[in-house]
């Protein structure tokens, strides 16, 4: 293998990984959602916790480490379709990133 060889399939790996990289920032920052008083990120840390509780009304710590009561029903339903549309599209852009490999 030549040197010019080596350095294009090189550049090709960073640029893939930084096209990699950029999508997770980009779909990552689509998680948050501002919703009864705090932000939240629509993670399954998060959607798990709200599974865990029966309570109609739960206190969590959103982004910003302040307390929010909040419906756990309702937050809960809402982090859930954000995070499912958000994952698939995600997911699209990262089977045409892949498919260009």
């Amino acid at each position: 293998m030549d040197t010019k060889t080596l350095i294009t399939e090189a550049k090709a790996r960073f640029n893939h990984n930084s096209a990699k990289s950029y999508l997770k920032e980009k779909y990552n920052n689509k998680l948050l959602v501002a919703e009864q008083g705090g932000l939240w990120r629509a993670d399954s840390n998060t959607i798990n916790l709200l599974t865990l509780f029966t309570t109609d009304k739960v206190i969590l710590i959103d982004t910003f480490d302040n307390p929010v009561e909040v419906d756990r029903v309702e937050l809960l339903t809402r982090l859930k379709d954000v995070y499912t549309d958000v994952m698939s599209q995600w997911l699209t852009e990262w089977k045409e990133l892949e498919a260009k490999r």
